[in-house]
């Protein structure tokens, strides 16, 4: 499988103002995110990855690399990996044991709220699967591609994952859902200053925004190599 081509920080669409996630956080009352500890203070604690009951994983958590993947459903860069980087990274890394794999939304727009809420309403074991068919497809539901009623174009979504119209816009009014995305991006803005999808932070190091799979790869690599 091929490396990523597409490369770019987020983009107009693809980028997010922190202003209006702070002011949505105040809006919400959002409530601090992390449930497993307070957040750390001092500037090195601040890069070291710490999972939260609410994050989406896979692979062992004991594995030597932990790369938290910050992304969203309308990214267009995030299905590019999805599609090309993602099944190499899975297959080479995290199901072998050497990836620890934690998956965060990062909103980029309007509709990646209702789409992650609508994905947290499934099964755990379900979430990567709807994931996945969001980022395939993009052109069904997603405003940026002409979709004038992305509610219903997300409710077909979730008609194709067995969840009913009533409690797919049941999901996506949830509120509680609402205040921990905003929560969430709102913590990676703070923690890890991410401003566009896909972001890795690899060990606590953040890489830049929209880097190719073949660079992301080698910077496993290079971690495993010292292992």
């Amino acid at each position: 499988m091929g490396a990523a081509n597409v490369r770019g920080p987020l983009v107009n669409r693809n980028q997010i103002l922190l202003g209006i996630i702070v002011a949505a956080l105040l809006a919400l009352g959002a409530a601090a995110w992390y449930i497993l500890g307070e957040r750390p203070s001092d500037t090195l604690a601040a890069t070291t990855p710490v999972t939260t009951a609410d994050d989406r994983t896979l692979g062992d958590p004991k594995a030597p690399i932990t790369a938290i993947e910050y992304a969203a459903p309308q990214c267009p860069f995030c299905a590019h990996f999805n599609a090309e980087g993602f099944p190499v990274l899975k297959a080479k890394y995290i199901d072998t044991g050497k990836v620890f794999y934690i998956f965060r939304m990062f909103p980029i727009g309007e509709a990646d709220v209702p789409a992650e809420s609508l994905a947290r309403c499934l099964p755990a074991n379900q979430y990567f699967a709807f994931l996945d068919l969001l980022y395939r497809s993009q052109a069904r539901w997603d405003p940026e591609n002409g979709v004038a009623d992305t509610t219903g174009a997300l409710v077909a979504m979730a008609k194709i994952a067995g969840m009913d119209r009533d409690k797919a816009l049941a999901c996506m009014a949830d509120t509680n859902q609402q205040k921990r995305i905003m929560a969430v991006a709102q913590d990676a803005a703070s923690r890890y200053g991410i401003s566009g999808t896909p972001t890795f932070v690899i060990n606590g190091e953040v890489e830049t925004a929209g880097a190719e799979w073949s660079e992301i790869q080698a910077k496993l690599d290079s971690l495993l190599a010292k292992k």
